[in-house]
């Protein structure tokens, strides 16, 4: 029976790429899924799997969730009652948090503790590098640390595109880095959440691996 993959759609954008991506991936790696944007709160009580995707600030996106009705404490209850694999993108991996600092102080999820706060990103010589981070830039990891990396290989590169940046409270949630002016925050994991700051679906064949791995995942 083909998985259920429910993309909750918080007005940010970008929804179609990530819906292509995921059927792409599950077509080359044989995994029956029927991928779905969703809106409504009552989707997600059949979802085997969730994605929130983000784009943009994150009050913004915050806001487009919580303009979905229903749709925060659907969440609660699927990811965090019933243990529903959840994949964050880019702002959808920062609303994992707690807060974010983007335009002012705004609330997140509070699903793994850590703070989204503005990077300052320095070259050898001090003087400040670009942003947003935008372009490609290699992972740093501990091979067999989670199962969303299987078959990637540190060095491997992703594409991202932020100026905020996921600082943990804990490490050990911290599954991934990459080095912009010092170490970033590239993915974060606890228990059945997972969250990738780059985006996945504009990252090659590594991000269709990263997909499959995700669709594979049983935490």
């Amino acid at each position: 029976m083909a998985q259920r993959i429910a993309v909750v759609d918080p007005g940010s954008g970008n929804l179609a790429s990530v819906v292509r991506a995921f059927e792409k991936s599950a077509e080359e790696h044989d995994i029956e899924a029927v991928v779905k944007v969703v809106t409504a709160a009552a989707d997600l009580r059949m979802a085997d799997r969730i994605v929130l995707p983000g784009q943009g600030a994150f009050a913004a996106c915050r806001r487009g969730l919580d303009a979905l009705p229903g749709m925060v404490d659907a969440l609660e209850e699927r990811v965090r009652g019933h243990g529903v694999p959840f994949l964050g993108i880019c702002v959808g991996m920062q609303l994992m948090g707690d807060r974010g600092l983007e335009h002012g102080e705004t609330p997140g999820l509070g699903w793994i503790p850590g703070t989204v706060t503005p990077m300052d990103p320095r070259g050898i010589d001090g003087a400040p590098l670009p942003l947003p981070q935008m372009g490609w830039n290699a992972l740093s990891f501990e091979e067999g640390h989670h199962p969303v990396l299987d078959g990637v290989n540190p060095g491997d590169q992703v594409y991202f595109v932020h100026s905020f940046a996921f600082e943990a409270d804990d490490p050990k949630d911290v599954a991934a880095t990459a080095d912009y002016g010092g170490p970033v925050t590239a993915i974060i994991a606890r228990g059945n959440l997972a969250g990738l700051q780059f985006h996945v679906e504009k990252s090659g064949p590594i991000g269709l691996v990263m997909l499959a791995n995700f669709m594979r995942w049983e935490p």
